[in-house]
């Protein structure tokens, strides 16, 4: 069993940065892939960012490609999610996900989740 706790998330501007971070619990945390999802109100929960195991290969939704950076910490079982040039568009819930095929991961199949973390960019 996996568990995830985000956390980070907050008002910010745009154009202004935020980190969210993910820590999980358990053993194997090296051995998941790890992801970021996000749901804005009245939409369906969207793909952000993914990170192997290892750390070495990253995916990104096209809507944040070049403003977000995913990296992970098997040290400190902790994924990361530095948003960068933020904008009102992103505001979202914030989930954490890990587990399952990278593919798997990406498509929204993980069967770790965290509960969640509030991002607000105001205008």
């Amino acid at each position: 069993q996996v568990q995830l706790i985000e956390s980070g998330g907050g008002l910010v501007q745009a154009g202004g940065s935020l980190r969210l971070s993910c820590a999980a619990s358990g053993r194997t945390f090296s051995s998941y892939p790890m992801g970021w999802f996000r749901q804005a109100p009245g939409k369906e929960r969207d793909f952000v960012a993914a990170i192997s195991s290892s750390g070495i290969t990253t995916y990104y939704a096209d809507s944040v490609k070049g403003r977000f950076i995913i990296s992970r910490d098997n040290a400190k079982n902790t994924v990361y999610l530095q948003m960068n040039s933020l904008k009102p568009e992103d505001t979202a819930v914030y989930y954490c996900a890990a587990g399952g095929s990278s593919s798997q991961l990406r498509a929204g199949g993980s069967p770790y989740w965290g509960q969640g973390t509030q991002v607000i960019v105001s205008s």
